[in-house]
């Protein structure tokens, strides 16, 4: 499997995980003492460092740092989209695609030559 490949594919993974141990705890863990929700959110976020910590490592024998971060923006707005639109239950605004267009952007200055 290509380099940039694995490291969009555990950086996905690895978003997956954040996404919802910074989120899911405001649908389902509201009604609980916030310590418990840190707790909670503290294990869900270890799984996606053990994601995060080799796609970053892989990523960065073939790309710089700005470029592995511009990655990692670009994938975090696409897993939190649908997270928030299904799982979050939030309406779909126009602005997750002006957004896009602007990482988009940013994914251009950041890779060209």
């Amino acid at each position: 499997m290509p380099i940039i490949l694995k490291t969009v594919l555990l950086l996905t993974i690895s978003n997956v995980f954040m996404t919802f141990a910074w989120y899911a705890h405001l649908k389902n863990l509201n009604n609980k003492p916030w310590i418990v929700a840190a707790l909670v959110s503290w294990g869900i976020a270890l799984v996606e460092y053990l994601f995060q910590v080799p796609a970053n490592r892989i990523g960065f024998s073939v790309m710089t740092l700005a470029q592995l971060k511009i990655v990692q923006e670009v994938i975090a707005i696409t897993v939190f989209i649908p997270f928030a639109v299904f799982y979050m239950q939030q309406p779909i605004k126009l602005d997750f695609l002006w957004a896009g267009l602007c990482l988009m952007g940013a994914v251009y200055f950041i890779f060209r030559t």
